[in-house]
């Protein structure tokens, strides 16, 4: 058995612990891995008659080639946002399957977000043994509780927005910290809550300016030390204004508008003449070695795709649902959107996340 592994979309922490563990447990197995460099994009370049092509696409993984890669963040095989359907050529996907037959590849596992995963239920479709591990920092993919990469995010948002507190207190102003998070909220209500800022606006509910401003006004005011810190979504909206979802679609670094951090701040300076502190955290986010729980999800994740495999259980993503490992078809994130439960968690008058009210909840609160 020889099983393929490939890393799409953005990078998270975590990714490496996933990759390794997959290795461990097929090694274990005695079966093979070929890891495939820069996600699709790495596949659709391999020529299979030309052996330097494959040398320069992808790679054997075994226990040597992964020691210690669980200690760092990123991905050692790389990544690509390619999906082979929609090449500037037409549809590659007889191409990704025909590479694959030839380099003799049973089964792939393929750890992404929304984009690379969908691809794989198209695969899967075609009749490729595929078992997909759900990755974002965004922590939005449909059919999950959990993706690999959101608890560090998570972290390491509040740590950089408790760190700016002492810059933006000395300062007397309003901190304004963007964070990732294009169509769901998840990260910033949570990073927000953490890190106990005065308010945070998620990519769900559009900012009233009228309610928002008048309230970041009140919590400097009546703060003794004199600032107040605001959390919000890049994918967040300012009611009235038009709708920016086509440059949310694009990768953060093709983006054309100005950021919602700094039309929010403009507006805090315009209307309430006080000075802010804008930060966008972004790839900040997700640099870095994993946390503990991506880490720990990373190696259940991987090993429970082996696992499938080694059953004849393919065609599945790997899932965290209401705290236990399962799985679920791998068409599932297809079927709906995953977003905050505003009614739920989120208090759209106030600005705040409504987390007070856990007895029965699983452990991150969805």
């Amino acid at each position: 058995m020889r099983i393929g592994i490939l890393t799409g979309g953005g990078d998270v922490p975590g990714l490496n612990a996933c990759i390794r563990s997959v290795v461990l447990s097929a090694d274990a197995l005695g079966w093979a891995v070929t890891g495939f460099r820069r996600g699709w994009e790495g596949v659709m370049a391999i020529d299979p008659a030309d052996p330097d092509s494959i040398a320069a696409n992808s790679l054997e993984l075994n226990r040597e080639t992964v020691r210690g890669i669980d200690r760092t963040g990123g991905t050692v095989l790389h990544t690509s946002r390619r999906d082979p359907r929609t090449m500037a050529e037409g549809d590659r996907t007889g191409d990704v399957l025909s590479v694959l037959d030839a380099l003799g590849i049973d089964a792939m596992v393929t750890l992404g977000g929304d984009g690379t995963l969908r691809f794989s239920a198209h695969l899967s479709a075609q009749g490729v043994p595929v078992v997909s591990v759900p990755k974002t920092m965004d922590n939005d993919v449909f059919g999950t509780d959990y993706c690999i990469g959101f608890s560090t995010a998570v972290s390491r948002s509040v740590e950089a927005i408790n760190a700016l507190r002492t810059t933006v207190e000395s300062h007397e102003r309003i901190g304004v910290i963007e964070l990732f998070g294009r169509r769901s909220g998840e990260t910033a209500l949570l990073a927000g809550f953490l890190a106990q800022v005065d308010r945070t606006v998620i990519a769900e509910v559009p900012a009233d300016l009228d309610v928002l401003l008048p309230l970041l006004a009140e919590d400097k005011a009546s703060n003794p030390a004199h600032y107040a810190m605001c959390v919000i979504s890049e994918g967040a909206s300012i009611a009235g204004e038009a709708n920016g979802e086509g440059e949310m679609s694009k990768p953060a670094s093709q983006r054309g508008d100005i950021g919602i951090g700094q039309r929010l701040g403009n507006e805090i300076t315009a209307r309430l003449g006080e000075g802010v502190v804008i930060q966008e955290l972004a790839y900040l986010m997700r640099s870095g070695e994993p946390d503990a729980m991506d880490r720990m999800v990373g190696f259940a994740f991987g090993g429970l795709a082996v696992q499938l495999i080694e059953r004849g259980e393919a065609g599945r993503m790997v899932t965290l649902s209401d705290g236990n490992y399962s799985h679920v078809p791998i068409d599932t994130l297809l079927k709906g959107k995953k977003s905050v439960d505003v009614s739920a968690l989120y208090d759209r008058a106030a600005y705040r996340a409504r987390l007070m009210r856990v007895e029965g909840m699983p452990m991150f609160l969805y």
